[in-house]
């Protein structure tokens, strides 16, 4: 079972409370979305390499895509020395977990496996 806090922080937040206004304000604060990446783009692999990787393998091809050109084009910008305009930079509201659920389901499914496995 997942921690309290990790419970609470999956929860849908009221847009006027604290909780949601500082989470908007750090992801404002971030470099990514300036070079028009989502959150799932730069999930720093880790100790799920595995996980993210069968994720990737797993997520629709237009998707993988967009992904793969999202990050040539911040690796671009990046090496340029230089950031979207104002109007292409990812939005909060916008950046919604295109992996991280493919990236649970695998979780899941290695515990599962585990468990079965050592029963």
């Amino acid at each position: 079972m997942a921690a309290p806090a990790r419970q609470v922080a999956k929860q849908a937040l009221d847009k006027n409370s604290f909780l949601y206004k500082f989470k908007k304000w750090c992801y404002n604060k971030s470099y990514f979305r300036e070079l028009g990446l989502r959150r799932d783009d730069v999930i720093i692999e880790g100790v799920y390499a595995p996980a993210v990787k069968e994720a990737l393998r797993r997520i629709p091809k237009e998707e993988l895509d967009a992904r793969n050109f999202r990050i040539m084009r911040a690796q671009q910008l990046s090496m340029m020395k230089t950031v979207l305009p104002k109007e292409e930079w990812t939005q909060y509201e916008d950046d919604v977990a295109y992996l991280q659920p493919y990236i649970d389901e695998v979780i899941r499914e290695w515990e599962e496996r585990k468990e079965w496995d050592s029963a």
